[in-house]
């Protein structure tokens, strides 16, 4: 019989899932649930065996939400009790200090993931509901929470820590934690049988650039830096965020413009980036306003390599060298012109792109180097619901979690 978990991903405003089948890796069933909570009709679409349903109507709560989603399966499939199912994993922003390992989903780890809120603020609360709803909607699969920041965790002090004054670092819980782990993680993970060269000592650094954008350094799979920091608007220059900013900004936009700290935060996360230089935040749009000619476009496109660039020359500086490049997420897999630009960058230290093989449209794993290339460049799909799905099922076979939590029906 197939084994399968349920991966749920619950947003302020909606939710994704994917039925994982543990066996293939590959996802039996999709969905997306966006809009809850809104004035408008919700949208709903499921997704499976190659035909696609959808529905638009309003949707008040997630609760709402996840129960038409267990109808969707009931109606169009697959049936989950005869697919195997064994867990329903949660993703989970911010696990903080409290959880460097994935959790039981119960009354006390709920309220801690909802105390959490507090670092991840629109990530946390709603993750936490979509917890609650399925404990009781199947309350006899186990369900098991997943943090993006365990991963990170394990960073070396001198990495983690912000030179902050201490006793306000420790009384507010200030400290790099990262984010994109569970796909870091899964990266890092795959690279060695990709590329072909041992786990052990393998110096690695692994971009995952989407619309939000972080970068990894690991030596044997373990890190050893991050870019995204006690959010996940430090770092690399994103979709809508700034990345690394002066502090002072914010002093001087207070001082100056009269703002206050919601109009900063949506400035910063949702009204920067390439959508803040260029008015778009769609590498493709930004790519078609360069060819034009465009200006911001191209100041824009500048300013994203030399950020990119910078972390890469910063963490072969850290490891002492790197053995590996890695592009993932949606602009690393499948922007060509962005991997070229960040490579051209790196010929003076030996990198040498394939031109071919970079431009190849392909969803497998691959090598894009040359073979006398001082550093070897690849493009890995991440796949973090398959992560997801490994880490709730390992808990739910044990039935219970490093934490002392037991599973029981």
């Amino acid at each position: 019989m197939a084994k399968t978990v349920l991966v749920i991903n619950s947003g302020s405003s909606s939710i994704k899932y994917q039925l994982v089948d543990l066996e293939t890796g590959g996802a039996l069933a999709s969905g997306l649930v966006e809009k809850i909570g809104e004035p408008i009709d919700g949208h709903y679409k499921h997704e499976y065996n190659g035909e696609k349903h959808e529905l638009d109507e309003p949707i008040k709560t997630h609760a709402d939400g996840l129960k038409r989603v267990l109808g969707f399966f009931e109606e169009y499939g697959p049936n989950l009790k005869e697919s195997g199912i064994v867990a329903v994993g949660h993703r989970v922003v911010q696990g903080g200090s409290v959880f460097p390992k994935p959790a039981l989903v119960t009354d006390k780890t709920i309220q801690q993931v909802k105390d959490l809120a507090v670092l991840a603020p629109l990530h946390n609360g709603p993750e936490a509901t979509g917890a609650e709803v399925m404990e009781q909607l199947l309350p006899d699969v186990p369900q098991v929470f997943v943090f993006d920041s365990s991963f990170f965790f394990q960073l070396p002090k001198e990495a983690s820590t912000y030179a902050l004054n201490k006793e306000v670092a420790e009384k507010y819980k200030i400290r790099r934690y990262g984010a994109h782990g569970t796909s870091h993680e899964y990266i890092g993970s795959v690279v060695p049988g990709v590329v072909g060269k041992p786990a052990e000592g393998l110096k690695q650094i692994v971009l995952h650039i989407g619309n939000g954008a972080s970068a990894s350094a690991q030596i044997s799979g373990r890190p050893v830096d991050t870019s995204m920091g006690l959010t996940p608007l430090e770092g690399l220059m994103m979709g809508s965020r700034t990345g690394d900013i002066d502090p002072a900004v914010v002093f001087h936009l207070i001082r100056n413009a009269h703002m206050d700290v919601d109009q900063l935060d949506t400035l910063f996360n949702k009204q920067s980036g390439m959508m803040g230089m260029t008015g778009f935040g769609d590498m493709r749009e930004v790519d078609r306003l360069i060819k034009e000619g465009n200006e911001d476009a191209i100041t824009a496109m500048g300013v994203y390599i030399h950020r990119i660039v910078g972390y890469i020359g910063n963490y072969a500086a850290q490891m002492g060298g790197v053995d590996v490049i890695t592009f993932t997420a949606g602009v690393g897999e499948n922007d060509d012109q962005v991997r070229a630009r960040v490579c051209k960058k790196l010929e003076p230290f030996g990198v040498k792109l394939d031109e071919a093989k970079n431009a190849e449209h392909s969803k497998e794993p691959r090598v894009i180097s040359t073979p006398d290339s001082s550093v070897i460049i690849a493009v890995i799909p991440t796949n973090e619901e398959l992560a997801i799905a490994h880490k709730a099922d390992k808990i739910a076979t044990e039935g219970k979690d490093t934490y002392g939590n037991v599973f029981s029906k």
